[in-house]
């Protein structure tokens, strides 16, 4: 069916199939037929793309630094020369370990190093503290009172001096609690 007032309205005529050129022989050039296009071309593959996150501000395309060796075991020598409940020997060797981490790293660790020199100051004036404590205990007359105590112990019925004075062993004994 045709409109008069619209000729354009036709129905469509399904297209003729088409036939391929026929393939050249062997020496001719076929340079005047171009060759007829795919029906059907696959899409090109996307280019690869890197995935959309924001960099930080701060990233400068370098690695971040690795952490030093032996900088926590560094810190954990120097907590231990500090604290005073005689772990300044543990100190002393954890601060040497950590140095020589560092250093195969070729790193500086102060921190190791601070630890090693307070526990080793730290060391040394407990062994004279200590030292200084057996001189007062025995010019006080400390080892003389054990030893009359002994004394009383085994024989408590006697008397004996102590810090230059006569006294019964019951009152030694009875002083030192036994």
């Amino acid at each position: 069916m045709t409109d008069p007032q619209n000729p354009a309205a036709q129905q469509p005529t399904p297209p003729a199939p088409s036939t391929p050129p026929a393939a050249p022989a062997y020496g001719e050039y076929a340079a005047s037929t171009p060759p007829a296009a795919p029906a059907y071309q696959q899409p090109a593959a996307p280019a690869y793309q890197q995935p959309a996150y924001a960099a930080p501000a701060y990233d400068s395309g370098a690695p971040a630094p690795a952490p030093a060796p032996g900088k926590t075991l560094g810190i954990v020598a120097l907590v231990l020369a500090i604290v005073p409940v005689g772990l300044q020997i543990v100190g002393l060797i954890l601060g040497i370990v950590a140095l020589v981490q560092s250093k195969k790293a070729g790193r500086k660790n102060g921190i190791a190093l601070a630890a090693i020199i307070v526990s080793s100051v730290l060391l040394v004036l407990t062994i004279i503290v200590i030292i200084l404590a057996v001189v007062a205990w025995n010019a006080v007359g400390g080892a003389d009172l054990v030893n009359q105590v002994n004394a009383c112990i085994s024989d408590p019925s006697g008397t004996v001096v102590v810090n230059g004075i006569t006294m019964s062993c019951e009152e030694v004994l009875e002083q030192s609690g036994r």
